[in-house]
């Protein structure tokens, strides 16, 4: 019963005190163990009363009246006992199983979008046949930056990823996003140049710090668990050069980052013997990695670049836990409220029962009064 009442439902029920069914035989055990209870009534005594007997032939007992139930009495007490049963059971209605997911990380990737970034002294070595790209053949440093960096989302479930892509000046590709394939296709997107020639890091870095700072306001705005720790603040930045005018220091930006719990992890890409705009200050992203909490890495070809994004990922492990539930909803108030329905129905009834039976007699009683005057 309770089985097709589940899928009348479309839900399925659980008992949270499964053994109060184990009453439902107890009124059973009352009527065959406990006698019933008797009405008494008065009578008249009379002095012939042995008399009367003998010539009746009856043996004299104890005079009761018992009260006897009529059927739809009987049914409405057995239907009545069910549901508070049931009621005391305390049934819960389960919905749809819910999937409740946390995110442990905030992870912005800041990429180098100057001009030599198009310099094609990367070895691919793996084929990418959407690009066109076969594994050994020479690649750009962005296409090789891709290539890294789509198995390193891959590998992020649960956590939130963003883009800031930076030149002459840094701007916002992505905002934080759990859709690893919306980031990716945004990623797809980017060229060589599109921001400038130049790397504006310290922009790019003072940039990160404001969408972490951004976020966390949206977060606290949106009511989210005070309970739940923080998510951590991870940024990667991918640079091929060295700063060319930056309006904040990146090593100013990196205390900036320290201070506010923001961990930067430097990949410098490209040969440190390059001279110019495209010279790699090694000492600079060192100096940025560790003033931030992160870690500085310098690759010379792809093999090393994704070394270093698995070092990272490595050290920043995806946090990510995902707990299924079912809402419950308590039905035994119901029951209840069903209970004293059916008995204010029959009370109902009985009354007016109990009126049309008065009227009737009453009006056979003046009809009888009516014959005997006349």
């Amino acid at each position: 019963m309770m089985t097709i009442f589940s899928a009348w439902l479309g839900a399925s029920i659980e008992f949270v005190h499964p053994y109060s069914f184990l009453l439902l035989p107890l009124p059973l055990l009352v009527y065959w163990f406990i006698p019933a209870y008797r009405t008494k009534k008065t009578a008249i005594k009379i002095p012939f009363f042995d008399t009367l007997m003998a010539v009746l032939g009856e043996t004299p007992n104890q005079g009761a009246s018992q009260l006897t139930p009529s059927w739809w009495q009987r049914v409405v007490l057995i239907i009545s006992w069910i549901l508070v049963i049931t009621a005391l059971a305390k049934p819960m209605i389960l919905g749809k199983p819910q999937v409740r997911e946390q995110f442990g990380r905030d992870v912005m990737v800041v990429v180098d979008l100057s001009g030599s970034m198009a310099e094609t002294d990367f070895v691919a070595t793996q084929d990418n046949l959407e690009k066109g790209i076969q594994a050994g053949q020479r690649i750009s440093r962005l296409a090789a930056a891709k290539q890294v960096l789509t198995d390193f989302a891959n590998t992020r479930q649960g956590d939130r990823l963003g883009l800031i892509l930076f030149g002459d000046a840094a701007f916002l590709q992505t905002p934080f996003t759990a859709d690893q394939q919306a980031w990716l296709d945004l990623l797809q997107q980017t060229d060589v140049a599109m921001a400038g020639q130049s790397t504006y890091l310290g922009d790019a870095i003072g940039l990160a710090i404001k969408v972490f700072d951004q976020t966390y306001i949206q977060d606290q705005d949106q009511d989210q668990d005070p309970s739940q720790p923080a998510r951590e603040k991870v940024a990667i930045v991918l640079t091929d050069g060295n700063d060319t005018g930056s309006f904040v220091e990146p090593i100013e930006a990196a205390k900036v980052a320290g201070a506010k719990g923001v961990r930067i992890h430097m990949v410098a890409m490209g040969d440190p013997a390059t001279v110019g705009e495209q010279a790699l200050d090694m000492n600079t992203i060192k100096r940025v990695a560790a003033l931030s909490g992160g870690q500085s890495f310098q690759a010379l070809d792809q093999s090393e670049l994704e070394q270093a994004y698995a070092t990272i990922g490595e050290l920043e492990p995806a946090l990510y836990e995902a707990t299924t539930y079912q809402p419950k909803q308590t039905i035994h108030h119901y029951l209840i409220s069903a209970v004293v329905a059916i008995y204010l129905l029959a009370f109902s009834i009985l009354t007016l029962k109990r009126v049309v039976v008065v009227k009737r007699r009453k009006r056979f009683a003046d009809i009888q009064g009516g014959e005997q005057h006349d």
